[in-house]
């Protein structure tokens, strides 16, 4: 345990320009349904971590003073998902329309990966452990 008594990360929290947008592709492509919705925000659980999406207009009262950043200012991070099948997931993610970024690829580390951006701009690369 560290200094603070963190145990995990519980909640993070993206910003995401059209709110309808974002759910729906959430419940799309991972197969979710929210546990939290109210008019500026939805949360789903990805096992023992959350994911609340959160209309950008509402994230200054977060993050004020710092500034909120656009969408087109480019990618800061990669959430990785681990899965049983990179290939199999990549032809289910293309049929629900969902464009990948890369892969599916082997990386010189010893694991399969592919990468596809939701809505708001967050990249998500499902990735495979190579035996």
């Amino acid at each position: 345990m560290n200094q603070w008594g963190a145990k995990n990360i519980d909640v993070i929290t993206l910003f995401v320009e059209d709110l309808p947008e974002a759910k729906s592709f959430y419940e799309r492509v991972f197969g979710l349904s929210s546990v939290y919705e109210d008019d500026n925000s939805a949360v789903y659980n990805f096992g023992n971590m959350s994911v609340n999406l959160l209309k950008i207009t509402e994230a200054d009262e977060l993050t004020h003073p710092a500034p909120v950043a656009d969408r087109g200012v480019g990618a800061r991070f990669v959430f990785t998902i681990r899965v049983d099948d990179v290939d199999a997931l990549c032809t289910e993610l293309n049929s629900a329309g969902v464009a990948l970024l890369n892969g599916p690829m082997d990386r010189p580390w010893g694991i399969r990966t592919a990468s596809f951006q939701d809505p708001g701009g967050h990249i998500w690369e499902i990735a495979q452990e190579l035996r």
